[in-house]
């Protein structure tokens, strides 16, 4: 056989070898595609489960959870060390990025809601029970004590610290915290090229992208339980691509007294627990803090005053919102937006 033919053989063979094993590595490639990543475990006193395609299977959760140590080392008031422990001590006045954001959104969010969404209702939360401290019902005066402190000013100075008109004022984020920490997560995972991801932090749900199919990830709304014991229950499902949703309720956290149970959510108006029968709202936003944030208002303003102020705020955040409520005859009841009607059509 001639020598250039036979040396020009074995170069295609060779060839023919590379692209099959280019093809056999792009096939499989494809099939790791579809088998996702599946983390789980616990952050901020509650669960964490995040799922999210890989073609490299790379394993994130030892970065995340460094992740979520140090947001608790932020802005938890679990942790007694923490930055936001510090400051409602007035042991400093020093604000890292992650306060300093959690700062400007609840300002933000306070002047949009008209008041229904407070982060200086710390003493109050505290009070009531509702955080780490013993539950003690305040009478008139302490009530109005609690109040002046809870309605005094705070800003951010132009040197990035915490300003405070009435030094007992304490800052309270949990009804923020979980949202922004479920962004967090998010925003690492995209620096790491993941495009299609589910993150639920305690029930703060973002999805991006769609899941190996391309179909849109379809996450679960629960239906308000019976009491904070009940197994949960699905009410039903939506369709999310890019988006997040939270839902904020009355009915797992509560405590009971000679009948009567006692919301965890304050009513920053009276400094009391919401007294409506609203039982839960669910909230879709792009940005997991916002939903968060906008679920925690409406709680607070109730059914017909979220209604009126989703009316009088059409191009807003916080349009696309499901209320599950107790009628006039004890009867739950839902009631969905326009907004989020068009998520299944």
């Amino acid at each position: 056989m001639n020598k250039y033919y036979k040396n020009r053989s074995v170069r295609h063979l060779g060839a023919g070898r590379f692209l099959l094993a280019a093809v056999l590595a792009l096939l499989f490639a494809s099939c790791r595609q579809q088998e996702p990543v599946r983390l789980y475990g616990e952050a901020q006193g509650t669960y964490y489960s995040i799922l999210y395609y890989d073609a490299q299977q790379r394993n994130f959760q030892p970065q995340i959870d460094s992740l979520l140590a140090a947001f608790d080392l932020s802005a938890s008031l679990w942790v007694d060390s923490s930055l936001l422990r510090r400051l409602n001590a007035n042991l400093t006045d020093s604000l890292d990025a992650v306060l300093d954001s959690l700062l400007r959104y609840s300002l933000y969010i306070n002047h949009y809601t008209q008041g229904a969404f407070d982060c200086r209702v710390g003493r109050l939360v505290q009070t009531w029970g509702f955080s780490f401290k013993k539950r003690c019902e305040p009478d008139s005066a302490m009530l109005a004590d609690l109040m002046k402190a809870s309605h005094a000013a705070v800003e951010i100075s132009p040197a990035g610290r915490l300003v405070k008109e009435c030094p007992a004022t304490e800052l309270d984020f949990n009804a923020i915290a979980q949202g922004y920490a479920s962004d967090l997560v998010a925003r690492f995972l995209a620096s790491h090229n993941i495009d299609n991801y589910l993150v639920d932090i305690g029930g703060e749900v973002i999805a991006h992208g769609r899941k190996a199919d391309g179909s849109p990830w379809r996450v679960g709304i629960e239906r308000p339980a019976e009491d904070s014991l009940s197994a949960p229950v699905v009410e039903t499902a939506i369709p999310l691509t890019d988006q997040s949703v939270v839902t904020s309720g009355s009915y797992r956290k509560y405590y009971e007294k000679e009948g009567v149970k006692y919301s965890h959510t304050i009513d920053p108006s009276t400094g009391r627990p919401v007294t409506h029968t609203l039982l839960s709202a669910s909230v879709v936003e792009k940005e997991c803090w916002l939903a968060d944030a906008m679920a925690t208002a409406y709680m607070v303003m109730g059914l017909d005053n979220a209604k009126r102020f989703i009316a009088a705020h059409p191009d807003g955040p916080g349009t696309g919102a499901v209320f599950f409520i107790y009628d006039s005859c004890g009867v739950m009841k839902t009631y969905a937006t326009k907004e989020w009607n068009k998520l299944n059509e």
